[in-house]
């Protein structure tokens, strides 16, 4: 399998990368804290198709494979982007598989394949037509729709990315999937270390059923495989972005009259982590290409991709700080940007452990421990 970018897909990754420069600099980011989101950002994402690219053609998208929204995403991590980008993608693609309806099936785009509705009768129609219509509204800008990756609990949906800013956010609830109004009354944002718009989300009467049962959960944990594919990515992004800065660090900075970076205690774990961050990047593009090959192993990669990235964007970041000595630990350093999301993204849903075990079950079945 070849899994190098194309030229189309490198075309893509640069428009990005210089959107991103222009409004996602150190400085906006810092600005953006600590709820973490610009809306003169999101809006110029929006203006470029960031959702529509998520969904399949049939549903007003532009029908971009999941590999190329992991090749955005990194872009997204590198620049620390203070925009719910990944959740909204994925929310996007889950509704246009919901909306698929009984009779036409789900949507080919990412998130696809686990069932576009509950089933036969008029609650799957009144569910697959509140998904179109929460999708049309999510396209045009008008709501903003997001994921909880996490099931609800009592009622309450936890730490849901981009919840502190969105509209509405679609939450499995047992066997339910719900497409829950946010407000004042029924999110409460949670601080935290990556500067996120994060909150907790308290179902109300005033969520709407989209799909039930065994075809509901399976399009959760099929959208979840798709989260974590892209948070791997802007996982990659974020490490890459603070690994690039110390390189250019250990050439420039010297000790004893010689560049730190020709020691081996800082040139040999900088060469770790060059070769780590290729090999998530690989992996994290192995996953994305998975679900099109209609592989019974996507779930499986996606979780192992989530996890090895999580684990290397923590040890890379982590040896940022270390080698900018006393620098590393100063706020007006960009390192402790990537730093603190290192951390912070990966946790909204889980340990690297959780991921494993993740892939542990995809594999093996049951409620495999690692």
């Amino acid at each position: 399998m070849n899994l190098a970018p194309s030229e189309e897909q490198r075309a893509l990754v640069d428009s990005f990368t210089e959107l991103l420069a222009k409004h996602a600099s150190p400085e906006r980011v810092r600005a953006a804290e600590p709820m973490g989101f610009d809306r003169v950002l999101w809006a110029a994402l929006r203006d470029v198709g960031v959702l529509e690219m998520a969904v399949p053609e049939k549903h007003g998208g532009w029908g971009a494979a999941l590999l190329d929204l992991v090749l955005v995403a990194e872009p997204v991590g590198a620049a620390a982007a203070p925009a719910p980008v990944v959740e909204t993608q994925v929310a996007a693609a889950l509704l246009a598989a919901l909306g698929g309806g009984p009779d036409t099936g789900a949507g080919t785009g990412p998130g696809a394949g686990a069932g576009a509705g509950a089933g036969a009768g008029a609650g799957a129609a009144a569910g697959a037509a509140a998904a179109r219509t929460a999708l049309l509204a999510a396209l045009r800008g008008e709501r903003l729709v997001t994921l909880a990756v996490r099931p609800a609990h009592g009622g309450t949906a936890s730490l849901v990315p981009g919840a502190a800013v969105a509209d509405d956010a679609v939450v499995l609830d047992g066997e339910r999937l719900l497409l829950a109004p946010l407000h004042d009354g029924t999110r409460r944002p949670v601080a935290n270390l990556a500067s996120a718009p994060l909150a907790d989300v308290v179902l109300d009467t005033g969520a709407v059923e989209l799909a039930r049962g065994p075809a509901a959960v399976a399009a959760f944990e099929t959208a979840l495989d798709d989260w974590l594919v892209l948070t791997a990515g802007a996982l990659v992004g974020t490490a890459a972005a603070a690994h690039r800065a110390t390189c250019e660090y250990a050439r420039e900075r010297q000790a004893w009259g010689v560049p730190i970076g020709a020691n081996q205690a800082v040139a040999h774990p900088l060469a770790n982590g060059a070769t780590a961050l290729d090999g998530a990047r690989l992996l994290a593009a192995r996953a994305a290409a998975e679900p099109v090959r209609g592989s019974r192993r996507a779930r499986e990669l996606a979780a192992m991709a989530f996890a090895f990235a999580a684990e290397t964007a923590r040890q890379v970041t982590y040896d940022a700080v270390h080698f900018h000595g006393g620098y590393g630990c100063m706020l007006e350093y960009d390192l402790q940007l990537y730093y603190r999301r290192a951390r912070g993204w990966a946790r909204v849903w889980g340990e690297p452990r959780d991921a494993y075990r993740r892939a542990a079950r995809a594999r093996y079945g049951g409620d495999t421990e690692v």
